[in-house]
């Protein structure tokens, strides 16, 4: 079954402060996760996470390899924001479950329907096939 959005959860993760692990965000400025962390951080209003294979520190934000690599003093992240393409994006909704992460947000073309209702079922929220900075003049963020 494919995954509709909820806007009442896109809203509330949109607008209350918290948290924010960014997946594949790396200091490749040609990438989307370079402009939307900015976003994330200096519009929302979020802490942001950089999350990236090389443990890349971005946008003078300290970042890791994994989830599991974050200190248990940004734990539970509020959202793990995933820019990875669909075939890895269920490995990092696994890991997102495992460290207790409250919801996963996955980027504009990325799916995975199986992984998506095991964060679900897990108690996460879910939101997918979109971008925060798209979202934001909605809410006039």
């Amino acid at each position: 079954m494919m995954h509709v959005n909820d806007p009442a959860v896109v809203e509330r993760l949109m607008r209350t402060k918290g948290t924010w692990a960014i997946v594949g965000l790396s200091t490749n400025e040609w990438r989307s996760a370079y402009d939307v962390s900015l976003y994330v951080r200096d519009k929302m209003g979020m802490e942001i996470i950089p999350v990236n294979l090389k443990g890349e520190d971005v946008h003078g934000e300290k970042g890791y390899k994994s989830l599991a690599d974050i200190p248990a003093d940004k734990h539970p992240m509020d959202v793990v924001d995933c820019f990875v393409n669909s075939g890895r994006v269920g490995a990092v909704i696994d890991e997102a479950i495992a460290v207790g992460a409250k919801a996963v947000w996955l980027q504009l073309g990325v799916f995975d329907d199986d992984a998506c209702q095991r964060a679900r079922d897990a108690g996460l929220d879910v939101v997918v096939n979109s971008c925060p900075a798209r979202e934001g003049w909605h809410y006039g963020l």
